[in-house]
């Protein structure tokens, strides 16, 4: 027989009680841990207990509801079962309005204890799995904002490494939202012109009449409005990196001042025919490929041919779909710091959609649907992009319809309990039970 692995605290004064339901336990494949006393099971159990707490609510100098506020201050997604007596129900259904994941009242079944127990530490197990993989998350953020580790991303970075201090003009070519911005930055940081200014423009957000003055400045009554004299970003970005975002969306003429630039190294600002030298490094990027004929009419081929000294392609998420979870990870953390909100799990449901869908905003649509899950706005796909749902066994998939219906009339009356369980025709007790079960968070569905 195969060494239990799943760690249950079972907490209860009585010797016999203890015995009993360890055995039990351990019959299931649980490893039990029995303690006399909420005491002895405190100096046991920390935040990072892999296994679930069973305890017992009558108890002597500190009882069940004590244990688990204890535990419950000490790591929120730690799972409590309490096991209460027949004229404890009341406190029992509180209990779960404070967070205790299930209770069983006495006496109880030991296949009741074993399904709650199951069910519980199969939650635990996703939170346990949800942190290793937000840990690694964190520890590649550090490492590089480059995150992934799939050969796609590990030779990305390995190219960024080899020409961060060559000091030529570089061409990032990547689909909308695979964060161009972001390798330039890294190109910028890793590179012996980081201590000089990295420059950014959207070549695609200014009008014709506006980007020339923005690029190359202006004297003062070069134009109207022109009161002062400016200083262009190509100036600005001496010694340091320039960066041409959507370069593709460069108008013509200004495509001509520009290769006059990367060729003479010198700047000549509108309304004078003096030029200044600078020390410039342009890193462009484009969502297109430049090179293309059907591109010939757009962009200048000797611009294009002037970029292209490096470049550098960024993969898109369907290419490198083995990094989509922790890049969420990294981009959930994120969200939660943003909006203040604590990190939520990420149940498997939600990691097949990750897995499956294919991104075509990439990264960014990755970190706004981060963003969605953090104020659990997410459970539009429950009925918009469900999840297999002619998979499983038919428990399995009555359990998804129920807890589909009873989100479905949460979010129609706002999150309000009253109306909610008025409309489902179930008792308030049997409802409070449901969203323990299914892990529905019913404070999200408020308007």
């Amino acid at each position: 027989m195969t060494e239990p692995v799943l760690p249950v605290a079972f907490v209860d004064d009585d010797a016999q009680v203890r015995s009993a339901n360890a055995q039990t336990l351990q019959l299931a494949g649980f490893k039990p841990l029995p303690f006399a006393s909420a005491a002895e099971a405190l100096e046991a159990v920390d935040g990072g207990f892999a296994g679930i707490v069973v305890t017992d609510l009558r108890m002597p100098r500190m009882d069940g509801m004590q244990l688990f506020r204890r535990l419950n201050a000490m790591d929120p997604d730690l799972p409590v079962i309490l096991v209460t007596g027949h004229g404890d129900i009341a406190t029992a259904v509180e209990a779960m309005r404070e967070g205790v994941y299930d209770f069983l009242s006495k006496p109880f079944a030991a296949d009741q204890l074993i399904r709650s127990v199951t069910r519980a530490v199969e939650k635990r197990a996703l939170v346990m799995e949800n942190r290793k993989l937000f840990d690694a998350a964190q520890q590649a953020a550090t490492a590089s904002p480059i995150i992934g580790d799939t050969p796609a991303i590990r030779r990305l970075r390995e190219t960024l490494r080899a020409v961060a201090d060559a000091d030529v003009d570089i061409l990032l070519v990547g689909e909308t939202g695979t964060g161009k911005e972001v390798v330039a930055r890294e190109l910028h940081r890793l590179g012996q012109r980081r201590q000089g200014a990295f420059v950014a423009l959207n070549c695609g957000a200014l009008p014709e009449t506006v980007i020339d003055s923005e690029l190359f400045g202006h004297e003062a009554g070069a134009f109207t409005g022109a009161q002062k004299k400016r200083v262009g970003l190509i100036e600005h970005s001496s010694k340091g990196t320039l960066f041409l975002d959507e370069v593709e969306s460069m108008p013509p003429n200004t495509q001509v001042r520009l290769l006059r630039v990367l060729e003479g190294r010198e700047v000549m600002p509108v309304g004078t025919n003096m030029t200044r030298a600078v020390d410039l490094r342009v890193v462009a990027a484009a969502k297109v490929d430049l090179g293309a004929p059907e591109r010939r009419a757009e962009f200048r081929e000797d611009l294009y041919h002037r970029l292209n000294v490096v470049t550098i392609r960024i993969p898109p998420l369907r290419e490198r779909r083995d990094d989509i979870a922790l890049l969420f990870a990294h981009l959930l953390e994120r969200a939660a710091k943003r909006f203040q909100r604590r990190v939520p799990v990420v149940p498997d449901a939600l990691r097949q959609y990750l897995d499956r869908h294919d991104w075509p905003g990439n990264v960014r649509e990755l970190g706004h649907f981060a963003e969605r899950f953090v104020l659990g706005l997410t459970h539009e796909l429950d009925a918009a992009d469900p999840v297999e749902p002619a998979k499983g066994t038919l428990p399995e998939r009555v359990d998804a319809y129920e807890a589909r219906l009873i989100r479905e009339a949460l979010a129609a009356h706002k999150g309000d309990v009253r109306l909610t369980v008025a409309a489902l025709g179930i008792p308030r007790k049997t409802f409070y039970d449901k969203l323990q079960r299914y892990d529905i968070n019913r404070a999200s569905f408020e308007a």
